[in-house]
């Protein structure tokens, strides 16, 4: 999902800032302004959706740690359910272990549908812009080492 948000808002920066300079050398400040507007919107976006994209590869790593450590518990599961990418991130990783279904039956049986793609807290909390949670958890998860090497692992299983 986040590919294509970030295509997305690539072709939407390029449509913008045409129309932009079209409008520099030939429209009024307003329409100028408007141009200009919907190109930075869309132009920062690309930095966001990036810096998403690294934040959930780190859930990713992390939650593959956890589900190879203990397994399948609904804790684990609970720190990944707050928005649709996070479960991606879990339920990617919990596929890699063998326990998808269990992990999406959980999700499930909390009343996640494939649907929610609005992250919880966006509608719990509409001031959720100006919290530092928001701004830490979804653009600057710190990053993550795995703790172990499953490439090595999977050889060592194969051998």
């Amino acid at each position: 999902m986040l590919y294509y948000s970030l295509v997305l808002f690539i072709l939407e920066s390029w449509f913008y800032w045409v129309k932009l300079k079209v409008a520099y050398f030939e429209s009024s400040t307003w329409i100028i302004a408007f141009w200009l507007a919907c190109f930075l919107f869309s132009f920062v976006h690309i930095f966001l959706v990036m810096m998403d994209g690294w934040s959930r590869y780190q859930n990713y790593k992390r939650a593959k740690d956890q589900f190879y450590m203990y397994g399948f518990t609904k804790r684990i599961s609970n720190l990944y359910i707050g928005s649709k990418c996070q479960r991606n991130a879990a339920l990617v990783a919990a596929k890699e272990l063998g326990i998808e279904d269990q992990v999406e039956a959980y999700y499930t049986s909390m009343g996640i549908k494939w649907y929610h793609y609005v992250p919880y807290f966006m509608v719990k909390d509409p001031l959720f812009l100006f919290k530092r949670y928001f701004w830490k958890r979804t653009f600057h998860e710190k990053p993550y080492r795995p703790k172990f090497d499953f490439r090595k692992l999977q050889l060592q299983l194969s051998i």
